[in-house]
């Protein structure tokens, strides 16, 4: 190589926001080139919120709604959470596989600040959550819910902070994970119930299991899309639902903390499972 080529490859400047755009459309390739993650990650919560919804929509009975409320409308925007996790999860395994394939070696020794690599990895799991949780509120269509330019702009937009924190969480315990056993471990004791204790699939009662739903900050984000989606009949909301500037607060402090915990981690060593 030639002085002069040396020279202007040592002029090159590093470009964090290119760099994390590349890593966010290899996510969005490799997500697309895998149909199994496609249907797994969208089919297994429609197949959760049909069955639940016919299975436990006769006694489905809460204080406050509307008697004509079905339990398929209660738990849609559980499901569309649902949906968010689960594309979190699958998306930020690929931390896990990139480790032990050498790429995110590669990822860490180049020129570019570590906060553009989170950002990348991030940005690309939200925006395949985000296709696949706007084409699960289509099916809000069939529970006769009308939304208004307003509203769906509303929704989208607090699903992608939804996305942002869950993707943002995912990348925080896979980060620590040398093995998929170990992460869907934690996926099974943590993610999970997490989504279980937020009013998703019943509502906070006044025992212990309340105290635990109204902590958990996940909590506030169903409940805020719970009072978009059905912003125009607010008789299917239950009487007990935090308060819609309250919601928004709560999930935009947990997608920020997430994010900046992920950028933090990512600036430590790995030496095993949450190690």
């Amino acid at each position: 190589m030639s002085e002069a080529s040396a020279g202007e490859l040592g002029d090159v400047q590093p470009r964090p926001l290119l760099a994390a755009w590349t890593l966010c459309q290899r996510e969005l390739v490799r997500f697309f080139r895998q149909k199994n993650r496609v249907f797994g990650a969208i089919g297994q919560p429609i197949i959760f919120w049909l069955l639940f919804g016919a299975g436990l929509g006769p006694s489905f009975r809460l204080p406050g709604v509307a008697a004509e409320t079905s339990y398929r409308a209660y738990f849609f925007p559980g499901t569309l959470v649902l949906i968010l996790l689960f594309t979190a999860i699958f998306a930020t395994i690929s931390i896990i596989e990139d480790r032990r394939e050498g790429f995110l070696q590669s990822v860490l020794v180049a020129p570019i600040p570590r906060w553009s690599m989170v950002l990348g990895k991030v940005l690309g799991g939200t925006l395949i959550a985000m296709a696949q949780g706007i084409l699960f509120l289509l099916l809000g269509l069939t529970l006769d819910l009308s939304f208004s330019p307003v509203q769906v702009a509303a929704i989208i937009a607090l699903m992608f902070v939804i996305a942002i924190a869950l993707t943002a969480l995912g990348f925080v315990i896979a980060w620590r994970m040398e093995s998929t056993q170990g992460f869907h471990a934690i996926m099974s004791v943590f993610l999970l119930p997490m989504w279980l204790l937020s009013g998703a699939f019943f509502p906070a009662g006044d025992n212990w299991l309340g105290w635990i739903i109204t902590a958990n900050p996940l909590t506030y984000g169903v409940a805020a899309l719970r009072r978009l989606i059905y912003w125009h009949d607010p008789a299917a909301l239950p009487l007990d639902l935090p308060a819609l500037p309250l919601c928004l607060a709560v999930t935009g402090v947990f997608a920020l903390g997430t994010l900046v915990l992920a950028v933090a981690i990512s600036k430590q060593r790995t030496t095993g499972d949450l190690l």
